[in-house]
């Protein structure tokens, strides 16, 4: 493999025009090219970044070793196929396809014709979340919000899909443990799909997670809290900043951070610290878009394989069932 990938984006909304100026700014990467159904925007994006203004799928393909896929969530599936069995590499916005099948399909043919498949599942690269690697997370109670005002883009799947699909992720990464029920509930308010959505997710060891997503919020908002033995962390996403409180024994080493004094007294006593740590300072979407090329590259596993992001899918699509068939039982 060279050291440089050559790379075409399909798809140059918002986010796709996002993807091809990042990927210039990557060193292993040579983008060669956009593609996007609206003719005028993809020449208009090609022209600005000085690359190809490719008119299909198939032209593209002739030219590329891999492909970033940020059309609408209901091509990821087509287009992934097409590219895979063409021996292309693919970078998947999230979420993965629209259905679990879909998913499966997806890894097993990535497998069998040996491709990089990896899936855009930003938050994990946030520097609140990076600057937690020091860290060993055993949480057994999460909660998270992630509300956002109403933008007309993005409205042709769910606000699970869209929006929860993040924090899904995030805590499937983070607790170790298959899940055991889950609990939802939603309502469509401005498009025909779930605008608003809540879900508490329970897992086999015992851990809770109760998640919080809205498409309609008049302020945005993008928290999680982790609570664990002796320890509560916080993370702040927008703001990309997270801060820990541990309660540790006096007789125990000392952790990091500012020592707040000590609560309780004798065999109760615990000495309470507050650590904020240094967020790398790096820009998410560029960081998995490198490491993507260094996959490529270097031949080794992606930063979120298709499998990791499938199984995202598996509970979101779980949610999403839950919330359609409570709203069946509704009487009028």
């Amino acid at each position: 493999m060279e050291d440089k990938v050559n790379v075409g984006v399909i798809g140059v909304g918002h986010l796709g025009q996002t993807h091809a100026r990042l990927f210039r700014q990557v060193v292993s990467v040579n983008l060669v090219g956009v593609f996007d159904v609206d003719s005028a925007r993809s020449e208009s994006i090609a022209a600005e970044l000085g690359v190809r203004a490719f008119g299909s799928v198939d032209e593209m393909m002739k030219s590329v070793e891999a492909v970033s896929i940020v059309a609408p969530t209901s091509f990821h599936y087509e287009l992934a196929s097409r590219l895979i069995n063409d021996g292309k590499h693919c970078f998947i916005e999230k979420p993965i396809t629209t259905t679990v099948e879909e998913a499966e399909s997806i890894c097993k043919l990535a497998s069998e014709k040996n491709v990089k498949v990896q899936v855009g599942h930003v938050e994990r690269f946030n520097p609140a979340v990076l600057a937690l690697s020091h860290l060993k997370l055993e949480p057994m109670f999460i909660e998270s919000h992630r509300l956002a005002q109403f933008k007309p883009r993005g409205i042709d799947v769910a606000v699970v899909l869209d929006l929860m699909v993040h924090d899904i992720d995030l805590i499937l990464s983070f607790i170790n443990s298959p899940v055991a029920s889950i609990d939802a509930s939603g309502v469509g308010v401005i498009s025909d799909t779930v605008d608003i959505a809540n879900a508490r997710i329970r897992f086999a060891n015992g851990a809770v997670a109760n998640l919080t997503s809205s498409r309609i919020s008049q302020h945005q908002m993008r928290k999680m809290r982790l609570f664990q033995r002796d320890t509560y962390i916080s993370i702040d996403f927008a703001e990309g900043m997270a801060e820990v409180y541990r309660a540790v024994r006096p007789d125990q080493p000392a952790a990091a951070g500012l020592n707040l004094g000590t609560i309780g007294i004798g065999e109760s006593a615990r000495v309470v610290t507050y650590e904020q740590p240094e967020p790398p300072q790096v820009n998410s979407l560029k960081m998995e878009l490198e490491l993507f090329a260094s996959s490529i590259i270097e031949d080794k596993p992606t930063a979120v394989s298709p499998e990791e992001a499938t199984k995202v899918l598996a509970v979101a699509g779980s949610i999403v069932k839950q919330i359609e068939e409570s709203k069946k039982l509704l009487v009028y």
